[in-house]
């Protein structure tokens, strides 16, 4: 094996310091992908002619819920021992600080340390659900404009992840093999591994541009009113086509990682891939739903 043809993957975590603060490319990935996911839903929004008070809240809504979504998702699913067995525990599930003894309080920030993708999508749609309760509106339609934007939010995430030697696959002789030296344990880095991280940070991307390719090739004109009207925003068939996509491809990315957590090395399929089938199955349902819809309406 010519082990010269590997990639060295060695990053340092921190983007930049601000005076006493540092900021981990890990949050700076999250920022951005937000940000560019914001700016999307606000061109939709304005390009289907939306009120912007409706509008101002509605990143408010979807932060929160993919946080703490993500968050509950990770210490539930895959660390019920540590999070839910004792007080620390559940205080480390709400707070971002990590108790540094057993016989005292102190404890130091550290930041959200885990947070899974299944849980912050569960987090987002209850969110979304209360936004549309509150603000009067279709809830296929605000399902559908978040699902256009959600790929390149997913994308910086696990472009995140890379950036943290984190959620990484299992040895491979492929050229692009990663060794990730900040891998946890530190043997993870002794022999190159596929860098699922940026398997998927591709595939999100591929299904942002493919949404919008898709957004913008099924306008059509109102010859009556001489305005634009989007003949699939609303009828759920983004949102299915969006969880379709994004779990499918990460049921099938899961046979490149290893485990996260030891009780998975027992499972026919990992925790992931488990998590993944509902999400599927949801999608698909979805997608039928809006083509017989649309196929009833012409």
């Amino acid at each position: 094996m010519n082990y010269e043809l590997f990639i060295t993957w060695n990053p340092d975590l921190t983007a930049f310091h601000l005076g006493p603060l540092s900021f981990r490319w890990y949050s700076m990935c999250w920022l951005i992908g937000l940000a560019l996911a914001y700016f999307t839903v606000r061109w939709l929004y304005k390009d289907q002619k939306i009120e912007d008070k409706k509008f101002d809240p509605l990143f408010f809504y979807c932060f929160i819920g993919i946080l703490v979504g993500a968050r509950l998702g990770h210490c539930i699913f895959y660390q019920p021992e540590d999070y839910l067995t004792s007080v620390k525990g559940f205080i480390e599930m709400w707070l971002p600080i990590q108790f540094t003894g057993y016989d005292d309080w102190d404890f130091k920030v550290t930041g959200y340390e885990g947070l899974a993708s299944h849980g912050g999508t569960l987090g987002l749609m209850l969110a979304l659900w209360l936004y549309v309760r509150h603000y009067k509106m279709s809830l296929w339609q605000v399902l559908d404009n978040i699902a256009i934007a959600t790929g390149i939010t997913a994308c910086f995430i696990r472009l995140g992840n890379l950036m943290n030697s984190e959620i990484i696959g299992n040895v491979t002789s492929m050229p692009w093999g990663f060794y990730f030296v900040n891998a946890h344990p530190a043997s993870m880095g002794t022999e190159p591994r596929h860098p699922a991280q940026l398997y998927e940070a591709i595939a999100y991307l591929i299904l942002f541009l493919l949404m919008l390719w898709i957004y913008k090739r099924t306008q059509t004109k109102n010859e009556n009113q001489n305005e634009k009207s989007k003949s699939r925003v609303g009828t759920g068939f983004y949102f299915g086509l969006c969880l379709t996509y994004i779990f499918t491809f990460r049921f099938f990315v899961e046979f490149l990682k290893i485990n996260q957590v030891s009780f998975e090395n027992g499972l026919p399929l990992d925790m992931g891939q488990l998590l993944s089938i509902p999400f599927v199955i949801l999608g698909v349902w979805c997608m039928r739903r809006a083509l017989k819809k649309s196929n009833q309406g012409n």
